[in-house]
C-alpha cells in the first residue's frame, strides 16, 4: 500500500483519498483534503500557516532532528525478499517506535517545563490587580472601613410647566 504525503500539511494520504493536481511542467501536488487544496490555490505558504507540520517544525514545536526518522525515509531501491530480514525489520520497527515515543515525550516535557511557573506568575499578577473583585463579604461586614462610603445623590425631575403642551 503506497502512502503519500500531502504537499501542504505533510499529513499521510491513504489510497483513494485526497486530490492530485498536476502542473503544466508535470510537477505533481497531492493534497489530503480540500482545506489544503484551497490554501495552495490561495498561494499560502505552509511555513506560515500555524496548523501545518512545516510551521510546527520551523518553530521547534515538533521534533525534527532525530535518528529515528531516518528509518522511516522512503527508499526507491527494490530489495530482494528475505524472510529473516523481514522478521528482523519487524522487530526493529517495534523498538524504534518505542524509542521515538520516549523521545517525543521528553521533547514535550522540555517544552512545557517553564509553563506552570509562568501560569502561576500570571495568576498572581491578575489577582494582585483585581483583588477588589474578590473581597470576602464577611470581611466587609466585620470591617466597614473596607466598603466604599455611601453618597446621597439628588435626582431632579423635570417640571410639568417646562414640558410642551399638546
Amino acid at each position: 500500500m503506497r502512502l503519500e504525503k500531502c504537499w501542504f500539511c505533510s499529513s499521510t494520504i491513504y489510497p483513494g483519498h485526497g486530490i492530485q493536481f498536476v502542473r503544466n511542467d508535470a510537477k505533481i501536488f497531492r493534497f489530503c483534503r480540500s482545506k489544503c487544496h484551497k490554501n495552495f490555490k490561495m498561494k499560502r505558504n505552509p511555513r506560515k500557516v500555524k496548523w501545518t507540520k512545516a510551521y510546527r517544525r520551523l518553530r521547534g514545536k515538533d521534533m525534527t532532528q532525530d535518528s529515528t526518522f531516518e528509518f522511516e525515509r522512503k527508499r526507491n531501491r527494490p530489495e530482494r525478499y528475505d524472510r529473516n530480514v523481514t522478521e528482523e525489520t519487524l522487530k526493529a520497527i517495534k523498538k524504534i517506535d518505542k524509542i521515538r515515543v520516549a523521545r517525543e515525550a521528553r521533547h514535550h516535557s522540555m517544552r512545557m517545563k517553564g509553563k506552570k511557573a509562568m501560569e502561576r506568575q500570571a495568576a498572581a499578577k491578575e489577582l494582585e490587580q483585581d483583588i477588589h473583585l474578590v473581597k470576602a463579604p464577611l470581611a466587609l461586614q466585620e470591617d466597614p472601613s473596607l466598603t466604599l462610603p455611601k453618597i446621597k445623590v439628588k435626582v431632579s425631575h423635570p417640571q410639568a410647566e417646562n414640558q410642551m403642551e399638546e
